[in-house]
């Protein structure tokens, strides 16, 4: 999330997020001189903000021809275009890319019922997760990362927040039978025996809770 925030920084100068959507907008890398007379600035100005853009994240930078030019003989002009698939912040965090991969694993593997498939592939997901996560996580560290908001209370962890939260709403039953897969899966993962997620809804937050979670978490 902080790289999120750092983004969203560089692009709030204005020069910045032009010379942004200019390079977002192309089909080929941009040279220096290209954004500079696009945006109609220097091209040392326009050299500078695409560096930032490219220490935010927002960018990435190469060595090559300009598009539709021949490698000539001198330098090589610095390039840019944009990286992944864009950026996308919201408060508080939303993972839906989670649950829609995991749906659509689930059909196109063709199992019936495709819920049931749904929700042991949640449960395996849960688990690869817990294994690519720094070594020595506790349960509210990688909730915490996962954009749960978890806190402590008298022997359990209770989630503030439900990265799911517009698809729980729609699909109440599915999202969240898939999510307490998901979070049996992580918690079996990292090996915190003492907590047992359980489908508790309550207005405003997440529909599971970690019971006997105080020594675990």
């Amino acid at each position: 999330m902080e790289d999120r925030w750092s983004a969203v920084a560089a692009l709030s100068e204005p020069s910045r997020r032009a010379l942004y959507d200019y390079v977002r907008r192309q089909d080929h890398p941009v040279d220096r001189e290209e954004a500079a007379a696009a945006t109609a600035m220097t091209r040392a100005l326009a050299a500078f903000h695409l560096d930032k853009l490219v220490e935010a994240g927002l960018l990435s930078a190469h060595y090559a021809a300009p598009a539709g030019q021949p490698r000539g003989r001198g330098r090589t002009p610095k390039v840019y275009e944009t990286t992944g698939d864009g950026l996308t912040v919201t408060i508080p965090e939303r993972r839906y890319e989670l649950i829609a991969d995991i749906l659509a694993e689930a059909v196109a593997g063709g199992e019936e019922p495709a819920a049931e498939a749904a929700a042991r592939l949640a449960y395996r997901r849960g688990r690869d997760l817990s294994a690519v996560m720094p070594p020595g996580p506790d349960v509210l560290g990688a909730l915490g990362a996962l954009g749960f908001e978890p806190r402590a209370d008298r022997g359990a962890v209770i989630l503030h927040n439900c990265p799911f939260h517009a698809l729980a709403a729609r699909h109440t039953a599915l999202v969240c039978g898939l999510n307490h897969a998901f979070l049996s899966g992580l918690v079996d993962g990292l090996g915190a025996t003492g907590a047992t997620p359980v489908l508790a809804p309550h207005p405003g937050r997440c529909c599971v809770e970690l019971r006997g979670a105080g020594k675990a978490a």
